[in-house]
C-alpha cells in the first residue's frame, strides 16, 4: 500500500502564523487537513522579519500545534512570503524547439522559460517564481500547455516576481532555525487565489485582493493565469492604529473596537449608539459612538481601495478585469467594506473564503485562513501532477520559480 501524501504548509503573516498538514485524498489534487496550528506573529512587521529569535519562536510554536494535532513529526514545508520588497515584471523567451517530430518536451518549456529569465535583476534582488502566462508554437499564439505540440519555435511570456535577497534569506533562517526545511516560497496572492478564485473568474479577468494585518498583497488573473502582481503596505493594523490616534485609545483597546464594533459604513449605524472602553492613564474607561469608529474605518478603507485603483491602471489591465475584485484576508472579515469597494472601485466585489475543506477546518472556514489553505492546494497540485519537480531552497537561494505548479488552467 503506497504511502499517504502529506504537505505542510506555514503562512507567516504580520498577526498570526499558520501550519497546516494537508493529506492527498482519491481525487486528483483534493486533500483532508489532519493537522492545525496557529500562534500569534512575533518579530514580524509589514510581512517581514524584524527579530530572528522571536519570529523563530513564533513559527515553532504553530508547528507544534499542527505536530500535537496531526501526531506527525513535520521536516519540510511550504512557506508563504509577501513584503514591501516585492517586485514583479512581464518578460518574453524564446528556443528553438528540441525534437520538432516528437513536440514540445518538458525541457523545452524550461529552457523558454530561463531564456525569459533573462533580464536585468539587481544584486540585491532573487528571482522567486516565473510563471508562464501563455505559449506561442511558431505561429501559433495563446497556447496554454504546448506539451506535445508540434514545432520549430516555441515562446513564452512570463510573469517574474523578485524578492529583496536578505528578506527571502531572514525568512528561510527562521524556518531553518524552527528545523523546518523550506521545499517551496509562494507568494501570499498566489497562495490565497489558490484557495478563493474560480476558474470562471480567472479567465475573465479577475483581481485577487488580500488585506492582511501588515500588507494587502494584489494578484490580477487574465485568460486563466497571473498577469500582475504587488504588495501595498497599507492594510489592516493601519485601520487599528487609526482607530487608536483619533480616539487617543491603547492598542490592543483599538483592535478590539475593530474586531468587535467595526464597520465601514456610518450611514448603516444607529446615530446613538455608544460603549465602554478602557483608556490611557486616568481615563480608565472612555465612552466611544460606533458612528465615529465607522467613519475612522471608512476613510482608511477609502484610501486602501484607491490604492488599488491606481495599482489597476499602472498595471495597464483596468478595462480587463469584468470579474472585479475578490476580497480575502482577515481584513476581507471588517463588515462594510464590501460596499466601500464597489463605491471606490466601480467594480464588482466579493468576499471570498475558502470552500469545500475536509478534517480538522472547524476553525478555517474564514477568509483570514485563505492563504494557508492555498498553500497546501498549491502543493497538493504539484505532488498530483509532477511528484519529481519539487524545490528545496537553502540559505544560499537560486529559487527560479517552478513553471510546473503554474502552467495557466485548461488546455
Amino acid at each position: 500500500m503506497a504511502e499517504p501524501k502529506i504537505i505542510t504548509a506555514i503562512d507567516v503573516g504580520s498577526s498570526k502564523v499558520v501550519s497546516l498538514v494537508g493529506e492527498a485524498t482519491a481525487a486528483p489534487g483534493e486533500f483532508s487537513v489532519i493537522g492545525v496550528g496557529v500562534a500569534p506573529a512575533r518579530g514580524m512587521k509589514r510581512g517581514q522579519i524584524i527579530n530572528v529569535a522571536e519570529a523563530t519562536a513564533a513559527i515553532r510554536e504553530s508547528l507544534d500545534g499542527a505536530e500535537r494535532s496531526s501526531a506527525l513529526k513535520i521536516n519540510s514545508a511550504i512557506v508563504s512570503i509577501s513584503g514591501s520588497h516585492i517586485g514583479s515584471q512581464n518578460s518574453h523567451g524564446a528556443v528553438a524547439i528540441s525534437r520538432g517530430d516528437q513536440g514540445v518536451s518538458l525541457n523545452d518549456i524550461n529552457h523558454s522559460l530561463e531564456s525569459a529569465q533573462a533580464i536585468s535583476v539587481p544584486n540585491n534582488r532573487e528571482i522567486i517564481h516565473v510563471i508562464p502566462r501563455h505559449f506561442k508554437v511558431d505561429e501559433q499564439d495563446g497556447v496554454r500547455n504546448p506539451i506535445g505540440m508540434l514545432g520549430f519555435r516555441l515562446e513564452v511570456q512570463a510573469h517574474i516576481v523578485t524578492g529583496a535577497i536578505t528578506s527571502i534569506q531572514n525568512l528561510v533562517k527562521c524556518a531553518n532555525a524552527a528545523q523546518i526545511d523550506v521545499s517551496e516560497l509562494v507568494l501570499t496572492a498566489l497562495g490565497s487565489a489558490e484557495a478563493v478564485l474560480t476558474p470562471t473568474e480567472r479567465e475573465m479577468g479577475v483581481v485577487l485582493v488580500d488585506i492582511g494585518s501588515g500588507t494587502t498583497d494584489i494578484a490580477i488573473f487574465i485568460d486563466g493565469a497571473v498577469w500582475h502582481t504587488c504588495v501595498l503596505e497599507v492594510a489592516g493594523s493601519h485601520f487599528t492604529s487609526d482607530l487608536a490616534l483619533c480616539l487617543r485609545l491603547p492598542l490592543e483597546t483599538a483592535e478590539q473596537i475593530k474586531l468587535a464594533n467595526g464597520h465601514c459604513n456610518p450611514n448603516d449605524l444607529p446615530l446613538d449608539n455608544p460603549f465602554i472602553v478602557a483608556g490611557f492613564g486616568d481615563e480608565e474607561t472612555v465612552s466611544v459612538h460606533r458612528r465615529e469608529t465607522a467613519a475612522i474605518l471608512q476613510a482608511r478603507a477609502e484610501e486602501l481601495f484607491g490604492l488599488i485603483v491606481q495599482e489597476i491602471k499602472r498595471s495597464g489591465y483596468d478595462g480587463l478585469l469584468p470579474a472585479g475584485l475578490v476580497i480575502t484576508g482577515g481584513g476581507a472579515l471588517l463588515p462594510g467594506l464590501r460596499d466601500v469597494a464597489r463605491h471606490v472601485t466601480s467594480l464588482p466585489v466579493r468576499i471570498a473564503q475558502p470552500t469545500g475543506l475536509q478534517g480538522l477546518v472547524d476553525t478555517l472556514h474564514s477568509p483570514a485562513y485563505s492563504t494557508a489553505i492555498g498553500l497546501l492546494k498549491w502543493g497538493m497540485h504539484d505532488i498530483v501532477a509532477r511528484p519529481s519537480k519539487r524545490r528545496r531552497p537553502t540559505l544560499n537561494l537560486n529559487m527560479k520559480g517552478w513553471w510546473s505548479n503554474l502552467l495557466p488552467r485548461g488546455g
